[in-house]
């Protein structure tokens, strides 16, 4: 069963796939074929781990339906930060120094010691995206919570482009946060400007429009509801594309480790 898209039982065509699973270079995972997990914690939820160390990843990630009166009283903490952004719906969150009601776009970023709660208390589902990463501290910085709401957010022309941009969720100039969260905005024809190879990696969840994204040495079609790992020094860049009558801005927040030397 792929509960995202409530198919059961036997299909019309031949079994088939889009994902691409290659370990410790890049994923493609499609909604279709995505399981839930059983996770403690999450009371009348449905949730998917995406990213993990088992793909590769220093991280882990997570998609989560959040039906009516639906909550998780604790993630994150004892050395855990977290970042949990509203897809869709609305959900309460707290994490002991500030509580919040975050709608569509709404974001909480919680530091290592300060585990985060939410409940859904309305009567629509929430959608939720959720990361969770060890922290890295670096002595005489430390990091702190940030709630806003990515609507709120200004939108950046990307490395001078016009038609590319980008929203920034955490500071990008404070070492106390070692991780960051981004949404990217592309016009359709818009593409990077050249194919980043580096050392941060990649978890990224696509909200809208579709693409032609180059992982390593493949191009691959990816569009909304697709999730994409990319590992260290994957080479990666996309062009956004569209169909006639039908174009729908290229946008997916991702996630990206920074402000840190390399551990030797």
């Amino acid at each position: 069963m792929s509960y995202l898209n409530g198919q059961i039982g036997y299909r019309d065509e031949m079994l088939a796939t889009r994902s691409i699973i290659k370990k410790e270079n890049y994923v493609v995972l499609e909604p279709d074929g995505l399981v839930k997990n059983s996770i403690p914690g999450y009371e009348n939820c449905d949730v998917t781990i995406l990213g993990s160390p088992q793909m590769g990843a220093s991280f882990a990630d997570y998609l989560a339906t959040v039906h009516a009166g639906g909550r998780n009283a604790k993630i994150g903490g004892g050395g855990i930060e977290v970042f949990l952004y509203v897809i869709e719906g609305g959900v309460s969150v707290k994490n002991g120094e500030q509580e919040a009601d975050l709608a569509q776009g709404g974001y909480i970023y919680s530091p290592a010691d300060l585990p985060i709660a939410f409940e859904n208390k309305g009567q629509e589902d929430a959608k939720l995206y959720i990361y969770r990463r060890r922290y890295e501290a670096l002595e005489g910085y430390k990091a702190h919570t940030v709630i806003g709401n990515a609507n709120d957010l200004p939108w950046l022309s990307y490395e001078g482009m016009d038609n590319c941009y980008i929203q920034n969720f955490l500071p990008t100039d404070d070492f106390g946060f070692d991780m960051n969260m981004h949404i990217l905005k592309f016009h359709i024809g818009a593409s990077h400007g050249y194919i980043e190879t580096h050392v941060q990696e990649h978890g990224m969840y696509l909200l809208s429009g579709k693409a032609m994204y180059r992982l390593d040495e493949d191009w691959v079609p990816v569009k909304k509801g697709d999730y994409i790992f990319m590992d260290a020094y994957c080479p990666q860049a996309c062009y956004a594309v569209g169909d006639e009558g039908r174009e729908e801005e290229l946008v997916y927040i991702y996630s990206k480790d920074c402000n840190r030397d390399v551990s030797l």
